[in-house]
């Protein structure tokens, strides 16, 4: 195995030693968003899942879900990004704006 000096390609720090502070704070921003998006998801495919094993369909929207009363609102996710529904497969996701 030969060794590489390539950086890990998820790794968005600078390398520059001045900037570890701000790379840091992104870093933690981004763990962050991605922990709200992964919650919101877990949120909304669980009550998707509900709405299909009662109905025996996919729920037409995302609001329909609201209406049924299987949540309140959708969860907020981070901004720049918005909420993704495939009525056809009952799938939701988050992407970018």
């Amino acid at each position: 195995m030969a060794c590489s000096n390539d950086t890990d390609p998820d790794d968005h720090g600078s390398g520059n030693p001045a900037t570890a502070p701000v790379d840091y704070l992104g870093a933690i921003n981004q763990g962050k968003n991605k922990a709200v998006v992964d919650a919101a998801l877990l949120q909304v495919n669980n009550a998707l899942g509900q709405y299909q094993a009662t109905n025996f369909k996919p729920a037409p929207s995302l609001q329909q879900l609201i209406d049924d009363g299987l949540l309140t609102t959708l969860p907020q996710i981070p901004d720049g990004a918005q909420w993704q529904y495939d009525p056809q497969t009952g799938k939701a996701n988050v992407v970018p704006k």
